[in-house]
């Protein structure tokens, strides 16, 4: 045997021991819920089963929590960090909550995590339906307000990826104190009568990119709260559902601001809302700027283009008093399609803190069903309305 061979077979054994050796690491590395004892039987609590497989993979720099086919009853987990690497968990199966309300914050908290990568084609089931029934009559016994499905607190660098969440008892994906965080590819359903469902809800986070999402669900599509900074919202198809709102703000003191929003080459088709801003009355003082709803397609949607400073959900409020949430520097461009009501555009600003740098460009947007052009209703702002488009102006 020439020298030449015998370094090609020395090579080809030196390879097949290093994948050999990079596969079992890797496979050492995954952590199914099924081999800490869950059950997939849909009724038997797996909770301990998916907080072991957490704790195992992150004490290791790559490990993964596997979620395989199968329903697993979950009645609630705290997944908790921080984790020696990157962490991956990986939903190919069904996580399903308990239908009766829950104790804790939320049903499924991820928390002071970084680098986690949340996966896979599988889904979250919040089972809200008896939680909505009990919202619709606050005065009951043992009413709970929800609680959210998906709940990340502290997370950094991270993503959201291909999972379907479904019926929350409150928010499906509530994202709070995070930074730099990817959500991309999701599905988030609910009926349009559930209360509080909001699709994904963001608030004290900074740096968070939110794109090509189907959400249609019974309140807003994506919400952003007080403290939301540069928050990017692209393709996202909504509806049904209140649309993609800021707010609401002004509800409590010492409110952080909202700052860099753009949202944009989104999809509403029979939204009760399209795109919108709403504070509370009276209000204690924050801000919001530096805002861009930009090439916004709307299908029958009831109230398109909205800021409303005298947001009042339940139609009890005094309004005692205006806001104090300035708004400025808005933009509304290229918003078309058609619209349920003639009033397209409905601004109403605080009379204390009128809204500054109101600007509308290429809006077209009709009456739907009758082709008629749509009017515009401002107050307390003087709106810039750039070039020809319908509305073309406050009347």
């Amino acid at each position: 045997m020439d020298s030449s061979s015998v370094f090609l077979r020395i090579s080809l054994l030196m390879f097949l021991f290093i994948f050999t050796a990079y596969k079992n690491v890797h496979a050492a590395n995954i952590f199914s819920i099924r081999d800490n004892k869950a059950i997939p039987d849909g009724k038997t609590d797996c909770s301990q089963a998916l907080s072991s497989a957490w704790a195992k993979a992150c004490a290791v720099d790559g490990g993964t929590v596997l979620v395989p086919s199968g329903t697993y009853y979950v009645k609630s987990a705290l997944l908790q960090g921080p984790c020696n690497g990157k962490t991956i968990f990986s939903v190919m199966g069904t996580l399903k909550a308990s239908a009766a309300p829950i104790s804790q914050e939320s049903w499924i908290e991820f928390n002071h995590v970084d680098n986690l990568a949340i996966t896979g084609n599988g889904v979250f089931d919040g089972q809200g339906a008896s939680t909505w029934a009990h919202k619709h009559n606050q005065n009951a016994k043992n009413f709970s307000p929800g609680t959210p499905s998906l709940k990340l607190k502290f997370v950094r660098n991270s993503s959201i990826e291909g999972i379907t969440s479904m019926n929350s008892k409150m928010f499906h994906v509530h994202v709070n104190n995070c930074d730099g965080l990817v959500i991309n590819h999701v599905s988030i359903l609910a009926p349009e009568d559930s209360p509080n469902t909001d699709g994904i809800h963001v608030g004290a986070s900074n740096n968070v990119h939110i794109s090509n999402a189907k959400i249609a669900t019974g309140d807003d599509c994506i919400s952003l709260g007080p403290g939301s900074t540069n928050i990017d919202i692209s393709s996202i198809k909504c509806g049904p559902g209140h649309g993609i709102s800021i707010g609401s703000l002004g509800k409590y003191p010492d409110e952080e601001n909202v700052a860099g929003i753009t949202v944009r080459n989104c999809t509403l088709s029979n939204t009760q809302n399209g795109v919108r801003i709403k504070t509370w009355a009276p209000s204690p003082p924050s801000s919001v700027s530096d805002v861009t709803f930009q090439d916004i397609i709307l299908n029958n949607a009831y109230n398109p283009i909205i800021i409303d400073q005298q947001y009042c959900p339940s139609n009890t409020c005094s309004h005692k008093g205006e806001s104090s949430v300035q708004i400025k520097g808005v933009k509304f461009i290229n918003i078309r399609g058609s619209s349920s009501i003639p009033a397209a555009v409905n601004v109403v600003c605080s009379k204390s803190r009128p809204c500054q740098d109101i600007e509308f460009l290429g809006l077209n947007i009709i009456v739907n069903g009758k082709g008629q052009p749509t009017t515009a209703t401002c107050s307390n702002v003087n709106a810039k309305f750039l070039g020809n488009q319908v509305p073309t102006r406050c009347a």
